[in-house]
């Protein structure tokens, strides 16, 4: 069983992310970063879960960089749209999940940090 102070720690992790979309650049890959680094040798499963959510943010943002210049000849907002979207979804689950005490693995996301 996974003490509660560490699945809220994995939690917000995962919703830390969120702030993003009230408009403070990168905050979706500071926040996740500061939270593994303050708690990666007390807390394991909130460590893994904020490691595993900064690897999606990271993902989700170089994703959308590259989706930005394609808007400017249309096609990047069939990409656009669909990566926001996701990212909010997935982001809820995973924090959904990391309340539950469950290993979430987002979809689609490359491992930068192992």
């Amino acid at each position: 069983m996974i003490p509660k102070a560490e699945r809220d720690w994995a939690m917000f992790s995962h919703l830390s992310t969120l702030l993003s979309f009230l408009g403070l650049p990168l905050v979706n890959i500071i926040a996740p970063l500061v939270m593994w680094q303050m708690k990666k040798e007390e807390m394991p499963f909130g460590s893994s879960q904020a490691k595993e959510c900064l690897n999606f943010q990271i993902t989700a943002t170089l994703a959308i960089l590259i989706s930005i210049p394609l808007c400017f000849v249309i096609i990047g907002f069939l990409f656009l749209i669909p990566i926001v979207i996701l990212d909010l979804v997935f982001t809820i689950i995973a924090a959904v999940k990391a309340n539950e005490g469950v290993e979430y693995r987002y979809p689609l996301t490359i491992r930068f940090i192992k």
